[in-house]
């Protein structure tokens, strides 16, 4: 099974699209009165990016996160957010100096199309594909439904795939954030990769000889969907989960995990936020499927998944617990439990050429995958964030003809972590005090 390249859109409809935008401009000067207060509103709620001045340290960049911002981007001395108007101007009145970012052709980048990118559908439809091209290798398993009932699908695999086998388990999820569909493609490219290698790359096979391989490529279509298939991308970060009391929608699925959730400034209480933490832990609908998956593979006492990564877009890093702390170590992260998760992290930055560090260097975050899987579940949990390394590279919308090459890139990254999955402090070399004989 190999992974079809996405099409790009035919210059007949970029003719028409130009086309129907003069018209559309054309038609400002003449638009009655409500028509215009309807574009103001629409404006209003648009997003679009801003670099945010002086903010260059990970306490400031905290300090303009408690405001309820998402960061996008950390660049030397300043931020990328992504914002509407009326947040944009609720910034500029705290004093933070603003400048509109253009889009992608503005700045001479190729914009990408939806089309570009598999759809939900689409993704589902390829992992049918593999699983009954190698039915020895792969099986899926639906493990629940998002709040607007899609599926949330776990694809394993490993050889001897039918079996639950005394080996480590690998988790990999993907789309935790809508707009991040390169993340997806990351997932698709893992699975086409380890299937139709196996029996011909001994690194390979080795591994899904003695590893049970897990992927999850979206864990919130239902914003996949939403950010994807109106025919053009809209930005949206959350999940579609409406909330009590706001017209707001969404939660962010990566601030509402079980663990110092609320606890830092590392997250919004605001419904309107793109980084809202929800209302209680888990009280994302995917993000209560996701937990439950993982609690479930504890057996015998033991959880079986010893590592993990989450992959985001964008700007090429390599991210480990703990978010919540500036801290190296803390409740349930020791000395020994920090270096291997450096010294890991790092050889996995070494393949890929992306920047290793720990999640909080950036700015605090609260409520996230990572921090969750660790403390609470004692799994090796890192967040990946993908090309490119900065908005002028297209943000989270770069373009489709980067696709092969940006999954492709993280190929050994991801041999690395499995082929550390029996005991990750040996990456730390602390096999003697931690890995069996």
């Amino acid at each position: 099974m190999r992974r079809p390249s996405r099409g790009r859109r035919t210059a007949l409809a970029t003719t028409v699209l130009a086309l129907s935008l003069a018209l559309a401009f054309g038609a400002q000067a003449t638009a009655a009165p409500d028509t215009v207060a309807a574009r103001q509103t629409w404006e209003e709620s648009a997003v679009r990016q801003y670099e945010v001045a002086g903010v260059a340290t990970a306490e400031q960049r905290t300090e303009l996160a408690r405001t309820g911002t998402a960061i996008d981007e950390v660049r030397a001395g300043s931020v990328v957010i992504t914002a509407d108007a009326g947040h944009a101007r609720q910034l500029a009145d705290l004093g933070y100096a603003l400048t509109p970012l253009g889009a992608p052709a503005e700045r001479g980048v190729s914009a990408a199309a939806p089309a570009d990118y598999h759809t939900y559908d689409e993704a589902l439809a390829l992992v049918a594909e593999a699983e009954a091209a190698h039915p020895d290798l792969v099986s899926s398993q639906v493990i629940g439904q998002s709040h607007e009932g899609r599926d949330l699908v776990a694809v394993k695999i490993s050889a001897n795939v039918a079996a639950d086998e005394d080996e480590p388990e690998v988790l990999f999820t993907h789309n935790q954030h809508a707009r991040e569909h390169l993340t997806v493609e990351m997932a698709l490219y893992t699975l086409d990769e380890l299937t139709s290698q196996y029996g011909t790359d001994p690194e390979v096979t080795a591994l899904l000889d003695s590893r049970e391989i897990w992927l999850i490529p979206s864990v919130n279509p239902d914003g996949k969907v939403y950010d994807q298939e109106s025919g053009s991308f809209l930005n949206w970060r959350k999940n579609r989960q409406p909330n009590a009391g706001s017209s707001a929608v969404g939660t962010d699925l990566n601030r509402n995990w079980d663990h110092e959730w609320g606890c830092c400034g590392g997250s919004s209480g605001s419904p309107g936020s793109d980084t809202y933490r929800g209302s209680a832990p888990e009280s994302g609908t995917e993000t209560a499927v996701v937990a439950d998956f993982v609690r479930g593979r504890v057996i015998g006492g033991e959880q079986q998944i010893t590592a993990h990564i989450d992959f985001h877009t964008y700007a090429e890093l390599v991210l480990w617990p703990y978010g919540y702390t500036y801290d190296a170590t803390g409740p349930g992260l020791t000395e020994d439990d920090a270096a291997a998760f450096e010294a890991l992290g790092t050889a996995m930055a070494d393949t890929n050429g992306y920047t290793a560090q720990q999640s909080s260097d950036l700015y605090i975050t609260d409520g996230s995958i990572n921090d969750w899987a660790w403390a609470d579940q004692g799994i090796f949990s890192f967040t990946f964030e993908m090309y490119p390394p900065s908005q002028a590279g297209g943000g989270f919308y770069p373009p489709g003809s980067v696709i092969d090459r940006e999954t492709a890139r993280n190929r050994e990254a991801v041999l690395t972590l499995l082929s550390y999955a029996d005991c990750v402090y040996r990456a730390a070399g602390l096999e003697n005090e931690y890995c069996a004989a």
